[in-house]
């Protein structure tokens, strides 16, 4: 007899609003870029105020989100912090080929706008705008933080940032708020690991510009940043 199968039934609670309109260039884990900032927008049928009562005595909050751009599983997985060279099981990575396409994500609540919300304001988010919210926990630093814990092959790899060179005439372009956000996501190397072509320009949307960058060594140069809503008038 065949065995009945039942659905897990997931809402979509909520949004993230961030600087990420692409995949490309979003830091691999929360937490590394604190300075980004997100919100998490909720759904017309969740923007109860009560819902987050009791919310803003927490500094920092899991997400749980949805691989919305996930096509499919695999059981290994080349991740990134083996220079993409290596195979590894899906479940002992953070990939989005996953077979339920989760994510989870820990970021800093800066603070929480109830006026035509409740809207969450989040540092350190590494999340593409628009991603799907599917739960909000708080963290709570006596159960979930274990400092003794084993990292596996991610914790034996040492994560190098590059210097980031770019000329103050580009940077200018940036608001001024947005700047060492833009700095530090550029410095975790927003390439594929197996990427290392020191003559290849590589082109990065962020914060309603693109970024175009190289590589050589552990140096990259910005060689240039255009205002994407300029660029569309233009053309």
């Amino acid at each position: 007899m065949e065995e009945k199968r039942e659905g897990v039934r997931m809402e979509i609670i909520a949004r993230i609003r961030s600087e990420f309109p692409q995949k490309f260039g979003i830091p691999r884990q929360s937490g590394l870029v604190e300075e980004l900032r997100a919100a998490v927008v909720f759904e017309p049928a969740y923007r109860n105020p009560e819902a987050v009562r009791g919310l803003e005595g927490f500094s920092h909050l899991w997400l749980l989100w949805q691989f919305s751009e996930s096509r499919g599983w695999s059981p290994t997985v080349r991740p990134p912090r083996l220079g993409g060279n290596r195979r590894m099981g899906v479940f002992a990575t953070r990939s989005p080929f996953r077979p339920s396409p989760i994510g989870l994500s820990c970021v800093r609540l800066e603070r929480i706008e109830l006026e035509g919300g409740p809207v969450l304001h989040v540092l350190g988010a590494d999340l593409m705008d628009g991603t799907p919210i599917l739960d909000i926990k708080p963290y709570l630093p006596y159960a979930d933080c274990r400092p003794e814990a084993a990292g596996g092959f991610a914790g034996r790899t040492e994560r190098e940032t590059l210097t980031v060179e770019c000329s103050e005439e580009l940077l200018w372009q940036v608001p001024e708020e947005r700047r060492q956000a833009l700095r530090q996501v550029l410095a975790q190397d927003p390439r594929p690991s197996y990427h290392r072509d020191p003559e290849r320009v590589y082109g990065m949307a962020f914060a309603g510009f693109q970024v175009r960058f190289r590589v050589e060594g552990r140096v990259l140069t910005v060689v240039e940043i255009r205002n994407q809503a300029e660029q569309i008038e233009k053309e």
